[in-house]
C-alpha cells in the first residue's frame, strides 16, 4: 500500500517510507553484523575480551522481544533482525565456553534457550499479559546486558576480540531503531529499550576509540585494513619488553 498510494508531497509519507527503507536495511545488516566477531573468535582461538554474561543476558533480552512483537503483530522491519542477531549471539556464547573451557554450561544454555523460546512464543504458557511484564523487563535487561561487556574491557584495558565492526553498527543499528519504532510503533517499552541500549552502545563505541591503539586491541587494525604490528608499535613504545610483556592497562 506505501508503494502504490506513495505521496511525494506528504512528509509524513515519506517519514514512513524513510521507515521502511531503514528497517529493512537494518534487518538485512543483521544477518551479518556479528559475523566478523565469530570469524575473529574461530580465528584466534579465544574468547579474550567477550564477556559470556553480556551475550547471555542481551540473547534473553531479544527473545522475549522477539516473542513480544511477532505476538503483538508489529511490522517484520521493525524488529527483525532480534532472531537474526539472536541466533549470532548463540554462536558467539558457544564459542567463548568451549575456549573457556564450559562445555557443561555451554549445554545448558542452549536448553534454556529452548526452553524459555517455547515458553514465550506459546500463547498457552505465557499470556500476553504476563509477556507484557516480561516485555519490560526485557528492556532493562537489554540495557544490563552492556554493562558486564563495558567492565570487561575497562577491566582488560583492552577491547580483546570484540569487533569494530559489530560495536558500530550496533551503535548505527540502535538509533535507526529509535527512528523506526517512533514512526511505525505506538509502543513505549520497545522505544524506552531502544533508548536505552543506544546510550550503553555510545559508550561501548566510545571504549572502542579509547582503546583502538592499546597492544590488546592491535588486531582491530585488520578490520580497516592496516597492519596489526605498525599499530602495536606505536602504542608499546617505551614499555617494558621484560617479563610478560607491555601492559594493556589503561585507565581513564
Amino acid at each position: 500500500n506505501l508503494v502504490l498510494d506513495i505521496n511525494l508531497t506528504s512528509t509524513q509519507c515519506l517519514k514512513l517510507a524513510v521507515s521502511k527503507a531503514l528497517g529493512i536495511a537494518t534487518v538485512a545488516g543483521s544477518s551479518v553484523v556479528k559475523v566478523p566477531q565469530i570469524i575473529k573468535l574461530l580465528s584466534s582461538q579465544s574468547g579474550a575480551g567477550i564477556s559470556f554474561l553480556s551475550y547471555a543476558l542481551e540473547t534473553s533480552a531479544l527473545l522475549t522481544t522477539l516473542a513480544y512483537s511477532a505476538r503483538n503483530g508489529f511490522p517484520f522491519n521493525t524488529y527483525g533482525e532480534t532472531a537474526m542477531i539472536a541466533a549470532q549471539n548463540v554462536v558467539i556464547s558457544l564459542l567463548v565456553l568451549r575456549y573457556t573451557g564450559k562445555t557443561v554450561l555451554a549445554a545448558v544454555f542452549v536448553a534454556a534457550l529452548a526452553s524459555g523460546g517455547f515458553s514465550l512464543f506459546n500463547e498457552g504458557v505465557i499470556d500476553m499479559q504476563t509477556l507484557t511484564y516480561a516485555q519490560m523487563g526485557a528492556g532493562l535487561l537489554g540495557v544490563a546486558s552492556k554493562l558486564p561487556q563495558v567492565w570487561t574491557i575497562y577491566g582488560e584495558g583492552g577491547t580483546g576480540q570484540l569487533s569494530a565492526f559489530m560495536v558500530f553498527n550496533y551503535l548505527f543499528g540502535s538509533l535507526t531503531r529509535i527512528y523506526t519504532t517512533l514512526q511505525e510503533v505506538d509502543d513505549r517499552l520497545i522505544l524506552y529499550g531502544f533508548v536505552g541500549g543506544f546510550v550503553l552502545n555510545v559508550v561501548l563505541a566510545a571504549q572502542m576509540v579509547y582503546y583502538w591503539n592499546s597492544p590488546a586491541t592491535a588486531p582491530h587494525a585488520e578490520e580497516i585494513g592496516q597492519k596489526p604490528a605498525d599499530i602495536a608499535m606505536g602504542s608499546s613504545t617505551g614499555a617494558s619488553t621484560k617479563g610478560k610483556g607491555p601492559t594493556t592497562r589503561r585507565r581513564g
